[in-house]
């Protein structure tokens, strides 16, 4: 695989059970740039190492007044350094396309993973992290892959040094080939301490960029409420536990290094005193020390790959474990599905509550809790993970999860309560996959976005058309209405056979409110339209609202009959608190008991029988509120 060809057709499925089994097979599927990188590595440090034995037979041919073993010796050493000089840069190229193609694999696998789970990945993993992972522990990652190749050809060599000075100088080899592995194996009891100290590292790093992601995402908040000082303080207090770790950290590779310096020139030490020795006492010549003196010299050049290795291997085995939890991450969601790719149509039903929008309905959801109420969104758009242990919503009696997932995600769109607006143009934003049968123009007033069509004209000068205005990084230079008006016009766009509306107009004035609901319900005439809301104004012009309660459907009706019989939704959609909620109850029971109509005190919340006075039978019960006097009493209060 070659840089130009990037990105890959088909990354591959991961082996994410985990850390080291997934940098396996990342190094299974690089196994032809690995062996490159091998044979340019070995031809670079083979070259390298046998400079010493060339320079050790020149002074040797000094040494005996050879002019002809002089000559060959620096052709010897000239080819040697054509040779060093050729494996150096295509080591170094191929070490680099290793690296940037394991890092784009990485990169893709996340991508995709992401595009799979939607907005659940973020239910699972903290945004911070995923920000991370596909950032610094991609190139940790990259690091070690690109580390390895190179160090198999350095230890190979290594172990042909060592090989070759037994048979050239054994009486010195030995030293070196007994010192060499003590040197490589000298730093193995430091890496254990070293490499918790660089997971700390990492861990508070990703605690640090969450904080500062989940900051600049707030800014605009934080300025309204005073906050900044607050949230930079924190800030600060992260990234001075980062800079702690980090010195903590490299103290240890500090001292790993410097042993990497020390150990090899105690080595040295030792070959040369035991060298001059056996010179002088005629046991080996002059060139013979030389070259074993330089040999034992160049012998820490691929020596310092271990130190890097072990560093690599340290700082990607926590990457590589955080990104394989990604990657591990499941859905219900069959992304090859076993069913036909035909786009199913029909009721949307939620098997779990029990919730029904019939097929062309526009129908309204209110949800006390609005986590709930997120969840339940998602899951009606086939997002639910495996964790939620849910069955999954149908489409024309077709369940989401036995359909490919490009099917259900064009049978149904979701859009939460917090939509991205990505950067570029107006124009990009809107060009999304769509039927083609909602044109932008129509979408945008549908979405009440004359406004912001005329803000994004004023603040781009250089654009006369307002869809070629630029849009900042998640619509920042917006207001949170303008977002969510632009983020819904988007969703109209696309025109999906069944629309989810996660609280659309939360953030928008209430008659601004009341256009957008007339609007949508024009132009999804015929479509499947379901909108979680508590807005009176959406729920009016909705044909159908259907309350859910402690996770199934406790209501079903129109808003208006809804808000006077049904105490909880009432509660929801006007927000009464308690005692205002008990007052409404009992005005409805006395207005029931004063009218004789049973069904009425039934529906208030106050299910006593009547008697033939139209008074509440005091040996059967009394209204939960007190006697009839204190009703009337609540009532002239009222």
């Amino acid at each position: 695989m070659q840089i130009r060809d990037l990105p890959y057709a088909d990354p591959g499925v991961p082996d994410a059970r985990t850390g080291p089994r997934f940098l396996l097979w990342l190094g299974r599927n690089q196994l032809g740039g690995q062996l490159k990188s091998l044979a340019w590595g070995l031809l670079h440090f083979m070259a390298v190492a046998a400079l010493p034995y060339a320079v050790g037979y020149a002074v040797q041919s000094v040494v005996d007044r050879s002019g002809s073993r002089l000559a060959v010796a620096g052709g010897f050493i000239a080819l040697l350094g054509l040779a060093i000089a050729l494996g150096d840069t295509m080591l170094h190229r191929t070490a680099m396309t290793n690296w940037i193609t394991a890092a784009a694999r990485v990169q893709q696998l996340l991508a995709r993973k992401t595009a799979l789970l939607g907005s659940a990945l973020t239910r699972r993993v903290a945004a911070g992290e995923v920000v991370a992972v596909s950032t610094g522990d991609v190139e940790k990652i990259g690091w070690f892959v690109e580390a390895l190749s190179r160090f198999a050809a350095a230890a190979l060599t290594v172990v042909f040094v060592c090989v070759g000075l037994v048979l050239y100088e054994p009486s010195l080899g030995v030293v070196v080939a007994v010192g060499i592995p003590v040197l490589a194996l000298a730093v193995l009891p430091l890496l254990p301490r070293a490499t918790r100290r660089a997971d700390v590292q990492r861990e508070k790093a990703g605690r640090a960029t969450e904080l500062a992601s989940d900051t600049v995402a707030g800014l605009r908040v934080l300025r309204g409420i005073g906050g900044e000082e607050l949230f930079l303080d924190r800030y600060r207090r992260a990234s001075q536990e980062v800079r702690r770790a980090a010195v903590r950290s490299a103290r240890m590779w500090a001292l790993i290094a410097a042993l990497q310096v020390l150990l090899p020139g105690l080595l040295l030490i030792v070959v040369v005193w035991r060298g001059v020795r056996l010179a002088q006492d005629g046991g080996i010549s002059v060139g013979a020390l030389v070259t074993v003196y330089g040999a034992v010299t160049m012998l820490s050049f691929p020596l310092r790959h271990f130190e890097e290795i072990a560093m690599a291997y340290s700082f990607s085995r926590p990457s590589a474990k955080r990104a394989a939890r990604v990657l591990s991450l499941e859905r219900t969601m069959d992304s090859d599905g076993s069913r036909t790719a035909e786009v199913p149509s029909g009721d949307l039903y939620d098997p779990a509550t029990g919730l029904l929008a019939r097929d062309g309905s526009f129908t309204a959801v209110v949800c006390g809790d609005p986590d709930a109420a997120g969840r339940l969104a998602e899951r009606l758009g086939g997002h639910a993970s495996v964790a939620d242990d849910l069955p999954s919503a149908l489409v024309g009696g077709v369940p989401l999860d036995e359909l490919p997932l490009d099917t259900a995600r064009t049978a149904v769109l979701v859009q939460d309560k917090d939509p991205v607006l990505l950067s570029g143009t107006l124009r990009e934003l809107l060009d999304v996959p769509s039927s083609g049968a909602v044109p932008a123009r129509r979408a945008l007033e549908a979405a009440q976005c004359t406004d912001v069509l005329d803000a994004l004209a004023q603040g781009a000068l250089d654009a006369s058309d307002p869809m070629d205005a630029g849009i900042t990084e998640r619509g920042r230079s917006l207001s949170g209405g303008q977002r969510q008006r632009l983020a819904l016009a988007r969703s109209l766009i696309t025109d999906p056979g069944v629309l989810v509306l996660d609280e659309p107009t939360s953030a928008v004035d209430s008659h601004t409110e009341a256009r957008i609901a007339e609007g949508v319900r024009s132009l999804r005439e015929g479509r499947t339209t379901v909108v979680f809301t508590s807005s009176p104004l959406l729920l009016d012009n909705a044909d159908r609202v259907v309350l859910v309660h402690d996770g199934e459907v406790a209501a079903v009706g129109v808003h208006r009959e809804l808000v006077r019989t049904e105490p909880r939704y009432r509660a929801v959609v006007t927000r009464e608190t308690d005692d205002e909620a008990a007052r409404t109850d009992n005005k409805a029971a006395l207005r029931a008991l004063k009218s004789g109509h049973p069904a009425e005190l039934a529906g208030s919340g106050h299910p006593e029988e009547l008697s033939g006075s139209g008074r509440p039978d005091e040996s059967r019960g009394r209204p939960a509120a007190g006697t009839w006097e204190e009703l009337e009493e609540i009532e002239e209060k009222a």
